[in-house]
Formats: structure tokens, C-alpha cells, sequence
């Protein structure tokens, strides 16, 4: 695995480039190599053992069959989320995260089944019978719960692990999933208190390049591990 993480390659998409340096939280010092332009870069050498201890981690629960749900939330970083968890046919939370999605993950699954039920009966015409307006207010709230909870709407239980990119905007993500046992990987900058985290990535969480480098390794590493599987 270790031949596919280049140091360099990642050096090109900014993934070494972290904070401000006045920024800093003091548990980031060891993953920090010195400072560019007033701003921390961080010890690639570091995120490259770091990486490859994540990827194998995640290589072996999708080995066995178990779901890695991905988390994140940064307006830049939505769709390059969405498209690698449906790539990797994994659930994904893009908008903000609902209070209780780990912890009170029965009653979001009845959330998530109204509006699976909803969806039903508008395609089968099961709506039919209601005046326009009624229709129309049913295919606002469709809607609305489909920005909600489709990335969810197939996660029968909770996931083995959640990777979650940009930690300090999804720590409510992080602290549900350390009450329930579910395990984290995340990216780290050096502005982050790692201490939460089970499986640490240091890296830029900021730029789209960066992100997109961790998120193709990560899909590499299930695609992989999924052809195993079988």
C-alpha cells in the first residue's frame, strides 16, 4: 500500500500546508515540520505512516463486510464526498449532521423510513388522492428530508467506523461516534486537538486538493478490499 502514498505528490496538493502558526494546538506539535510564510507545514513523513495505518484499518472492516460512513460537511468539500462514498456505494453525511444520528439511531431510522415511505407512494401514485396543494407540500417535505437523509437512507445500523473530513466543523459527528463505539478517522490540521481520534490522518482539511488526494486513497483502499470480499 505504502508504494501508492508519494510524499512529493503529496507535497504538490498542498496536503503538508496547515494553519497559521499562532493557530496551532499545542497535541499538533509532533506532526509539524516547520513553518512557510507564517503558516505550520506539516511532516509529511508522518502522513504517510499515519495514511497507511488508516487505509489498513479501513481495508480490513470493508474485508469483513462492515460500512465506513463518511462525514463532511465544509461547503467545498461536499461533493467531492458525496461522489467518492457513492463510488464506494458507502452511506455519507454532507449537510449539517443531525443531533442524535449515532446516538438516538432508532428514532432517525424512523425519520429516514417516512421518507423512503413518502418517495414509495409519489412514485406509485399512492398521492394521487390528495388536492395540489397537499402534493405539493408532500414534494417540499421530500425534499427536504432527501437532503437530510439520503446519504443515510440505506445505513440500517450504526457504521463500524465514521471518516470524518474537517473535524473542528463535524465534532459533534466525533463526539456521537466516540459515546456509541464507533471508531474515527479523520483529518487532522494543525489547528485540531487529535485526542479524539482513533485513527489520525495530518493533513490540510481545508483545500479541495488535499482532501480529494486522502479521499482517492480511501477509495482505492475499499475498492480493494471490497474485490477481496468476494
Amino acid at each position: 500500500m505504502s508504494k501508492n502514498i508519494n510524499v512529493e505528490e503529496m507535497a504538490d496538493v498542498g496536503v503538508n500546508l496547515g494553519h497559521r502558526a499562532s493557530k496551532l494546538h499545542p497535541k499538533m506539535k509532533p506532526y509539524v515540520s516547520g513553518i512557510k510564510n507564517g503558516v505550520h507545514t506539516i511532516d509529511l513523513e508522518k502522513t504517510k505512516k499515519d495514511l497507511e495505518k488508516a487505509l489498513a484499518f479501513i481495508s480490513k472492516i470493508i474485508s469483513e463486510g462492515k460500512v465506513l460512513l463518511f462525514v463532511g460537511t465544509k461547503p467545498q468539500l461536499k461533493a467531492i464526498v458525496q461522489h467518492t462514498a457513492e463510488d464506494c456505494k458507502m452511506p455519507y453525511v454532507t449537510e449539517r449532521w443531525l443531533g442524535g444520528t449515532f446516538t438516538n439511531f432508532e428514532t432517525i431510522q424512523k425519520r429516514v423510513n417516512y421518507f423512503k415511505d413518502l418517495e414509495k407512494r409519489r412514485a406509485t401514485g399512492g398521492l394521487e388522492k390528495y388536492t395540489k396543494k397537499e402534493r405539493l407540500d408532500f414534494d417540499k417535505e421530500i425534499s427536504i428530508l432527501k437532503t437530510k437523509f439520503e446519504g443515510i437512507r440505506d445505513m440500517s445500523k450504526l457504521p463500524e467506523a465514521v471518516l470524518i473530513l474537517g473535524i473542528d466543523k463535524d465534532d459533534t459527528a466525533a463526539r456521537e461516534a466516540k459515546r456509541k463505539g464507533v471508531k474515527i478517522i479523520a483529518l487532522v490540521d494543525t489547528n485540531i486537538n487529535p485526542d479524539i481520534v482513533d485513527y489520525i490522518i495530518p493533513a490540510n482539511d481545508d483545500a479541495i486538493s488535499s482532501v480529494q488526494y486522502v479521499l482517492e486513497k480511501v477509495k482505492d483502499a475499499i475498492m480493494d478490499a471490497g474485490k477481496q470480499k468476494k
